[in-house]
């Protein structure tokens, strides 16, 4: 007959096996958003709880995306139909790409009719990305969110984080009633961001028509720009139904957000199919800050490994 001894060991090894198939090594990553003092604190993993359903999620890793590990790739989306004039606001994009590090490949895209069109894809050749940035030529209000999904989708998947600066009116002239912020189109955007780890970055600014455009509108406009941003983990910018005297404060807090990221990794409770996008709370036991992160992300599912 087996010892006591024997009989506990043996469950304690059934126990860590069953527990290490309903759980999957997961990442995600993780700004700081605002905070209180001079300088922002720097993060362990001991000033983060992960949540699932309400119940704790195991911290294997925070690494600070900076340094060796500040690969980034990020592409600048203008809208055409915005009215973001060749002057001052351009000359300050001009200037975000010039500061941004040399660990920050920058590209440029477009969305003229409500279609993509990739002038550069990320590189960190400077002079290349300021070249390839133009003011709107003037187009007709058109989707943006279909061509942010696609230009999501067609990005060539690497080791670096992501993000995107979209400078859109954000209006969708088919969107009629805005009840509720959600639509077809800006949920698709939103998952093809959650699934690809990519942020958004949203700078409203209206076209040239927008002093004779239905208020409501533009606010609608507004609205969708930043439900898309703050569920992919990043944040919008307006400064009510007008143009924006200046681009670069907001500009600024991005490249803010930007130098305050982390890689977050963890377990995650699996789901039952291939796998599927849920919802993760993250909290920091730090005071005064605020964490951003995506509403959803990726989890794989059992049926991802052959487990029942």
């Amino acid at each position: 007959m087996r010892k006591i001894g024997e009989y506990i060991l043996l469950i304690l090894a059934c126990s860590q096996a069953a527990w290490s198939q309903s759980t999957v090594p997961t990442q995600m990553v993780v700004t700081m958003g605002h905070h209180y003092g001079n300088e922002p604190p720097l993060l362990t993993a001991n000033d983060l709880i992960v949540m699932q359903n309400h119940q704790p999620l195991t911290i294997t890793g925070l690494t600070p995306l900076r340094g060796e590990r500040a690969g980034l790739e990020l592409f600048i989306l203008v809208d055409n139909c915005s009215s973001c004039e060749v002057g001052s606001k351009f000359d300050e994009l001009r200037r975000f790409i010039t500061a941004q590090p040399s660990t920050t490949s920058v590209g440029v895209a477009y969305i003229q009719d409500g279609q993509l069109q990739v002038a550069l894809h990320p590189t960190q050749n400077r002079t290349q990305a300021i070249k390839a940035l133009s003011p709107p030529g003037g187009s007709k209000p058109s989707n943006p969110y279909d061509a942010l999904a696609d230009l999501i989708k067609g990005w060539k998947q690497g080791s670096s984080r992501r993000a995107v600066l979209m400078i859109s009116t954000g209006l969708d002239p088919a969107q009629v009633d805005l009840q509720p912020p959600e639509t077809k189109s800006t949920e698709a955007a939103i998952q093809a961001a959650e699934r690809a780890k990519v942020t958004i970055y949203a700078i409203y600014h209206p076209s040239a028509d927008y002093a004779t455009t239905n208020f409501s509108k533009l606010n609608e406009g507004q609205v969708q720009l930043a439900h898309v941003a703050y569920e992919t983990g990043g944040e919008a910018y307006f400064a009510g139904p007008g143009p924006l005297l200046s681009l670069g404060p907001f500009l600024t807090d991005i490249n803010e957000h930007l130098a305050n990221q982390y890689l977050l990794e963890f377990l995650a409770n699996r789901g039952d199919s291939q796998e599927e996008l849920q919802e993760v709370e993250v909290k920091s036991k730090v005071p005064d800050v605020d964490l951003m992160i995506p509403d959803k992300i990726v989890i794989a599912g059992n049926s991802a490994t052959g487990q029942k």
